[in-house]
């Protein structure tokens, strides 16, 4: 099953191939051949995951995308103080090329224009130029994952070309903010400008900085958190040239473009975005490239200013029906069913603020385990707020998997969801987790069970716990036992009450419940025909322990407290058969439980449901 996000990557490459606006870069002569209708998108999530459409394999050269990284690097040698002595962090306004510099200071406005990268590229360490170059191709290349490469003959080009850079070179040598012979320096430049990447790449990059430093994959913490603050802060308010301020209006994302076509985006804490597509603009940017950008801060509604907290991932806990079964006590038909399917159904528990980011990774791991798939409960009690994109893919998520057979149902009391013309009333909603789950099991039996494998009645002389009394002693079991029956909603039990007596469920189903201190029921089992209650507080003399209510029609047989009180005189021999039936049935569901447990325990939720 494709990935709903994988779908939003398609449809906005999609609607913006036909812009087709701009002109490919000429002042470099290399860049003037670029096929100008290559385009490629590339989304990565701070877990690593890529969501790539297009033309996200064809490489290019990073150009002006790689001046806050060597900002980076230089901070990271230098330190803010010294760096900060020759960069300023002011947007100038005007375009990447200018000669913008201070009028008291020299500075250059900042990392982002040319003359602050060539500043910049002064500042890295290393004991040669050779040297210098290749911390700065290593550092770019811990960002991407890879090992990068120069594009030779681009930077043979820009060598060719590139008075106006030598120029701002020996300018800056001029003012006292170089203090070396600008032309290796500007060589230093022109080679990191020509480093080859694709969109993927840039994606990954963008990711490491949205991850505060660490690479989603590789997990090394390539730069300090305090650096990619201020790295992000410049983008933020320089990335874009003069195009800034629309930027970051229309788009929210500190952003980096260079004139090969490509944008790189970073929304902190969840994504990293890159496009590529080599028309330019006015301001030297990617025409499609900001195109799609505004849609998918749009769409996806990651505009860094709307996000109210991080990009955690929304699952909370996921296991499937057999690692945390529902508490409804099931026949040993039914359980053998439960355990040969159960995992075609999976419960999916999410917490905090659903977000793109959040809901991204609910989706992936829902289409990844979809083999097989069969029933799937979402339950977002532990949700605080759903932004309308979440709301749209879970929504795609669930109509997808329905098209596919997977039946999908929510678990949501405060109405979280559904968003309209989504998570609709087609959906089963329960208030609690327990009734999803066991609407669930109840599905999988349906599907996989015999016709008889879930009993809705049963002869009174096969109930389980006549099992050890032959047919003479059941017959005078039964003389002492009265038929009772209740009806939905009547209570048969009170917690506290004094026992009520053994009863044995012939048909239909009751609720065994607790109240919390404010007074909420929450349910603890489900009993049907074949079961029974009643019966621990009958041998153990001690108050019932819980409230019994009725939940479908039953038929009832129940032997009174003081009918088991005379059995000791007048009938031992039954006593203590029905006593062993009760020890063998409490063994059993004891072990069951603790299986439950220890599958919970290791599967990840945690808490009761309510």
């Amino acid at each position: 099953m494709e990935s709903v996000v994988q779908s939003y990557v398609d449809s906005i490459l999609e609607e913006c191939v036909p812009n087709t606006g701009g002109a490919v870069a000429d002042y470099i002569p290399e860049l003037a051949s670029a096929d100008p209708d290559r385009f490629g998108i590339c989304i990565a999530s701070t877990d690593g995951y890529l969501y790539e459409s297009g033309d996200s394999r064809d490489r290019f050269t990073i150009q002006s995308i790689s001046k806050p990284f060597t900002y980076a690097l230089a901070l990271a040698d230098r330190g803010f103080e010294p760096v900060d002595a020759k960069i300023a962090v002011e947007p100038s306004g005007d375009a990447f090329n200018e000669i913008s510099l201070e009028a008291d200071s020299g500075r250059p406005r900042n990392a982002m224009i040319n003359a602050g990268a060539i500043t910049a590229a002064s500042l890295v360490s290393g004991d040669s130029d050779e040297q210098t170059f290749e911390r700065i191709r290593g550092f770019y290349s811990a960002f991407a994952g890879r090992e990068l490469e120069v594009d030779e003959r681009l930077y043979r080009s820009e060598t060719a070309s590139g008075f106006r850079n030598r120029a701002i070179g020996y300018m800056l040598r001029t003012v006292g903010i170089v203090d070396e012979d600008p032309d290796p320096i500007v060589d230093r430049y022109f080679r990191q400008c020509s480093m080859l990447v694709d969109a993927r790449d840039l994606a990954m990059m963008a990711a490491t900085l949205a991850n505060n430093g660490v690479h989603p994959r590789t997990g090394d913490q390539v730069l300090a958190p305090e650096i990619v603050e201020r790295v992000l802060s410049v983008m933020t308010t320089c990335g874009m040239y003069d195009g800034a301020g629309d930027w970051v209006s229309a788009v929210g994302m500190p952003a980096k473009s260079g004139v090969a076509g490509g944008i790189l985006a970073v929304l902190p804490g969840q994504i990293g975005v890159a496009v590529f597509s080599p028309r330019l603009d006015d301001h030297g940017n990617s025409t499609r490239g900001v195109e799609a950008c505004r849609r998918i801060s749009r769409e996806l509604e990651l505009h860094f200013l709307h996000v109210a907290r991080g990009g955690r991932s929304a699952i909370r806990a996921a296991w499937d029906l057999v690692e945390r079964p529902s508490m409804r006590r099931r026949t040993e038909e039914e359980a053998a069913v439960l355990r040969e399917h159960g995992r075609r159904g999976r419960i999916y528990a999410l917490h905090g603020d659903l977000r793109f980011a959040g809901v991204e990774t609910v989706v992936r791991e829902v289409v990844e385990a979809s083999d097989g798939l069969e029933l799937l409960v979402i339950d977002v009690r532990r949700v605080d707020d759903v932004a309308n994109v979440a709301g749209r893919m879970l929504g795609e998520l669930r109509d997808r998997l329905r098209d596919s057979g997977c039946d999908v149902a929510i678990v949501d009391p405060d109405h979280l969801l559904p968003v309209p013309g989504h998570l609709d009333e087609r959906s089963p909603r329960f208030a609690a987790l327990d009734h999803a789950v066991e609407w669930g099991e109840d599905e999988l039996i349906a599907r996989y069970g015999t016709p008889g494998c879930g009993l809705e009645q049963i002869a009174w002389e096969d109930h389980f716990l006549l099992s050890r009394l032959d047919a003479e002693q059941r017959s005078r079991l039964r003389e002492r036992m009265t038929a009772r029956s209740a009806q939905a909603g009547e209570a048969l039990a009170r917690r506290g009450d004094p026992p009520v007596g053994l009863h044995l469920i012939l048909s239909g189903q009751v609720n065994l419940c607790v109240e919390d201190h404010e007074g909420t029921a929450h349910r603890l089992t489900t009993l049907s025909a074949g079961m029974s209650f009643g019966e621990l507080a009958l041998v153990a003399e001690q108050p019932h322990p819980t409230d019994v209510t009725v939940e479908e029609d039953v038929e009832l047989l129940v032997l009174e407290p003081d009918a088991f009180a005379a059995l000791a005189d007048d009938d031992p021999a039954i006593r203590l058969g029905l006593v062993e039936a009760i020890v063998a049935w409490t063994y059993d569901t004891n072990g069951r439980a603790a299986r439950a447990l220890l599958s919970q325990r290791a599967s990840g939720p945690a808490g009761s449901d309510g």
